[in-house]
This record gives C-alpha cells, structure tokens and sequence, in this order.
C-alpha cells in the first residue's frame, strides 16, 4: 500500500516540476527573428553558398588544383584549368580556374572541398536564398561566387581581356 502512495506522490512531483519549467518559460521573453524585414543572424560556422575568395591583390586565390572536387562526395564540383600569362594574370599560381562550377542540386553542403583547399580559395558564404523552380540556376559558375574586389586592390600585372599600352606603361 505504501508504495501505491509513494508512486502517487513520485507521479505528483514530477508533474509539478514540469508545470514550474512551463510556466517559468511562459514568463520570459519570446525570441523571435523578424526574417523577411531584417536579415537573419548566423553562427560563423554556418555553411551557405561557396564563396571563391581573392587574395589582397585582388587576383583569385583558386590556383586549379582539383583538391576541392576531389573531397567532394556528391561530385558536384566541375573545374578547367587554364595556364596564367606574363601579360595576364588571373590568380598567384601558375594556374588559374577558367571554368569552376558547382551543381547545388547535389551539394550537400558538407565542408570538405573547404578543409582540402590548400589556398584557402573556396569558403562557406551566409547566403542561403537557393530555392528554385528551375534546376539549371542551380548550377553556380565562378563569376556568381566570386568575392569582390577588395577595395584598393591593385593587380600587378594586366589582366586578361587588356592589352599592354603601346609605350609599355
């Protein structure tokens, strides 16, 4: 019997001390992100879109090394190489990425393209709007995760596309 008591007021004291978290809860403030009106906030480690970073100069950190595409479980990674010139240069190396494009369709944002990068060239952005009714928008070319030109950049050779002036100036 006195355990029939003891499992009453055992079942009693744990609904007690669950109505006292519920109602200690309902008395704090509720955290609520305004989405639409205002951007989200995310963890530095959150993983979004690439983002194909440029050195301090200005030229592309990507040198075509295939690492990325190689970690990439989900093969979703595409790159060419081309060779840099004396009369343009588009990253440090020797080579640059002419073509470098990822498919989103497959990528499941696991990380190890950007762990295996020796350059530090390809890194997780915050950008999350993807969504697409049209899966050929999926498929990301190097010119849409480009990072910016750094302000005050200057390239120390030409890049291609320009030609040297005449005088050699």
């Amino acid at each position: 019997m006195s355990s029939k008591i003891g499992g009453v007021f055992g079942a009693a004291k744990a609904i007690a001390t669950g109505m006292g978290i519920t109602f200690k809860e309902m008395l704090n403030p509720t955290i609520t992100e305004d989405y639409p009106d205002s951007p989200p906030k995310f963890q530095e480690r959150y993983r979004g879109v690439h983002v194909l970073q440029r050195d301090e100069h200005g030229l592309e950190k990507c040198v075509a090394c295939f690492l990325c595409a190689a970690a990439c479980p989900a093969k979703c990674i595409y790159i060419e190489a081309a060779e840099n010139t004396e009369t343009g240069r588009i990253s440090g190396g020797e080579r640059y990425a002419k073509v470098y494009n990822i498919d989103y369709t497959r990528c499941i944002f696991c990380g190890y393209c950007v762990e295996a990068c020796p350059t530090d060239a390809i890194t997780h952005g915050h950008d999350f709007e993807i969504a697409s009714y049209n899966t050929s928008t999926l498929i990301y070319r190097k010119e849409q995760m480009l990072a910016p030109i750094p302000s005050g950049a200057q390239f120390p050779l030409v890049q291609i596309g320009s030609a040297p002036a005449a005088d050699g100036h």
